[in-house]
This record gives C-alpha cells, structure tokens and sequence, in this order.
C-alpha cells in the first residue's frame, strides 16, 4: 500500500507489541480514507481509460491536498501528478535506502527520524484545523486515544477513535 500513515501503522502497532492483525486493521483503516479522496478527486481529475487507476495509486493526503488547493483545474492536476510521482520515486528510493542502510545505523532515533511522520502528518492536518468543528474534533479523538492507551493494545486507540468519528459522522447526518 502506498500510503506512508498506514505503513508507519502497521510497523508501530507491530513494533509496540500489537498483533500483526491490529497492525493491519489499523493500517487498512487508515488506507481507507484515501477512498474518500478519490471521491473528492474524481471531479477535480475527470480521468478516464488506463490513466483512472493509475491515478488511484496517487490518491493520498499529500496529492489530495495540493490538488484541492489550487484553484484552477489545469493546476490542480499538475499539482496531483507531480507530487504523486515525486512522493513515489523519493518514498520508494528513500525505504531502499533506509532498508540497506539499517546494518550501518543501528538507532535511527539518533538523528530524531522518528519524529518525521507525525511532524509531516501535524503539517498536512494544520491547515485543516482552522475552523472550530475540526479542530474540536481533532482535540476530542487525541483525547480518547490518550484516555484509552493504558488499558488496550497498541493499535486499539487510532481503531476506538476511528470508530467514534464514523458514529459521530452518522448520527449528524
């Protein structure tokens, strides 16, 4: 899966002592909100033919927030390709990298690289929490995950919040 959230997921629930399914219930639960992005894309996109699912392979936060930023059409779509490509090759260079390179770096919390995805995951969410509703939202679910992480397994609390959100989502429609 092409989505570094759901990766980052799946190894840190593992990684924390959680069961390869919560890893992967959590990282498919995290994947499946890129559905709601091709849901918004669609339109923006209108891609037809093989380019369709080539494009679905993109759909992530990072493409979906630089092709809804923009305001013209035209420069939604470059922006959507470009960083697309550019996320895969550099993703996918840079997990090569990091693969060979774990004999020579036995702690990568030496260089504090561990704070990379919740840094880059802060700077995506930011400019969505603005407006009162999301960003009482956001503090609502870290306060629910905070309160449950003592008393479940790694994985369990991203999972209630998700679960909450989805209730929370049905019952104001």
């Amino acid at each position: 899966m092409f989505t570094g959230a759901s990766q980052f997921a799946l190894v840190g629930v593992i990684g924390a002592g959680g069961t390869v399914w919560a890893g992967a219930v959590t990282a498919a639960l995290l994947g499946s909100r890129n559905a709601l992005y091709g849901l918004r894309l669609s339109s923006v996109l209108d891609l037809r033919g093989l380019r369709r699912p080539a494009a679905a392979h993109f759909v992530i936060d990072e493409t979906t927030a630089m092709a809804i930023s923009r305001d013209d059409r035209r420069q939604s779509r470059i922006a959507f390709w470009a960083t697309g490509i550019a996320l895969f090759l550099f993703w996918n260079t840079g997990t090569l990298i990091g693969a060979l390179a774990t004999r020579a770096i036995s702690d990568p919390k030496v260089f504090g690289l561990d704070a990379a995805p919740p840094a880059a995951f802060l700077a995506l969410v930011a400019p969505r929490l603005r407006a009162r509703e999301p960003l009482a939202i956001s503090l609502g679910a870290a306060v629910v995950a905070i309160a449950v992480l003592p008393f479940v397994p790694a994985g369990v609390p991203l999972l209630i919040v998700a679960l909450l959100i989805a209730v929370l989502g049905a019952v104001r429609r």
